[in-house]
């Protein structure tokens, strides 16, 4: 089946990637904890999310090994079994780890794939279109997600860049950030991309622009898939009230992990920020951060511990909705 933006309707769900025991030391081999990560895609895949991502920032894609990020996309197309969509992260530092990565993950039985540009030096957008057309010639008619996020990749893709690449027939979604541009993007790629704002604008921007704006995606699927799907169900039916409501108890649970509200610096932190809102919210056992990425200031541990506490308060609530 061809997959096409048409298809990148409702929730979108980004998986954290379970730690065995030891895998926060540097010795440690195999630390994806299989068995929790099967757990975990059941539950988020049972309560009715619509499409699965993996191996994004929060996902460690940059501190995993490529054996280990084989194993556990693996185990969540095993696990989801063809019910729902899967498209694997597979951003390296260069274009043709990339590539590789990205052929192996689909022989794995991934769906699709979730690209973000090389990070270690800002692409312009010339580079940066070049490098997703790259992609797509060496793996053509393999559908595609772009990943904009400006912080993590030193800049925002342009304007023109979304027009170039809303024009590469396997680029069929991007992962936005929201905010000020997201408006103005999903008029510039039209039909052709369907853009992914985060759940907090999710309604916002499908109230401005109903006909582009069908998806939505979420990292806290893990912490409490029960009120972001009755968030996804609310505005598939542009039930806008009952869709506010939810969103304002999703952004209230949110909002507790960006200390002092600086989204910049708590890109910083992400992963061991994730770690412990994940374990706060008790629906999975993330397990611990693999190295480099082991320490957390303190100011930021109260913050994220309390938004993994409102999560699980927001899935008590709904999951019998």
């Amino acid at each position: 089946m061809k997959i096409t933006p048409q298809d990148i309707v409702g929730l979108v769900g980004i998986l954290p990637t379970p730690a065995t025991p030891d895998a926060g030391h540097w010795s440690s081999q195999n630390t994806v904890d299989l068995d929790e990560s099967a757990r975990m895609t059941e539950i988020v895949v049972s309560a009715g999310t619509d499409i699965i991502m993996t191996t994004g920032t929060f996902g460690e894609c940059a501190s995993l090994t490529a054996n280990e990020v084989r194993d556990f996309v693996g185990c969540v197309v095993d696990t989801v079994a063809k019910r729902r969509l899967v498209f694997a992260g597979i951003t390296t530092l260069n274009t043709r780890d990339t590539i590789s990565r990205g052929a192996e993950l689909i022989d794995a039985g991934a769906d699709g794939l979730f690209v973000g540009r090389p990070m270690w030096l800002a692409l312009d957008d010339k580079l940066l279109v070049r490098f997703y057309k790259d992609v797509a010639q060496a793996l053509p008619g393999i559908p595609l997600v772009v990943y904009d996020n400006p912080v993590a990749f030193k800049g925002k893709i342009s304007e023109g860049a979304y027009r170039e690449l809303a024009a590469l027939p396997e680029v069929i979604a991007a992962k936005h950030i929201g905010g000020a541009a997201l408006d103005n993007d999903a008029r510039t790629v039209g039909e052709n991309c369907r853009l992914l704002p985060l759940g907090g604008d999710w309604l916002r921007a499908a109230q401005v622009n109903p006909e582009n704006i069908k998806a939505g995606w979420s990292g806290a699927v893990a912490c409490a898939p029960a009120p972001l799907n009755a968030l996804s169900r609310a505005i598939k039916a542009q039930n806008w009230t009952e869709a506010a409501k939810i969103s304002e108890q999703c952004q209230w649970a949110e909002s507790a992990m960006f200390a002092g509200g600086d989204l910049t610096a708590f890109m910083d932190y992400s992963i061991p920020i994730a770690h412990l809102r994940f374990e706060a919210a008790g629906l999975i056992k993330p397990g611990p951060c693999r190295p480099p990425y082991l320490d957390l200031p303190e100011n930021y541990r109260a913050g994220a511990l309390e938004c993994g506490a409102r999560w699980a308060k927001l899935q008590k609530e709904y999951q019998n909705v």
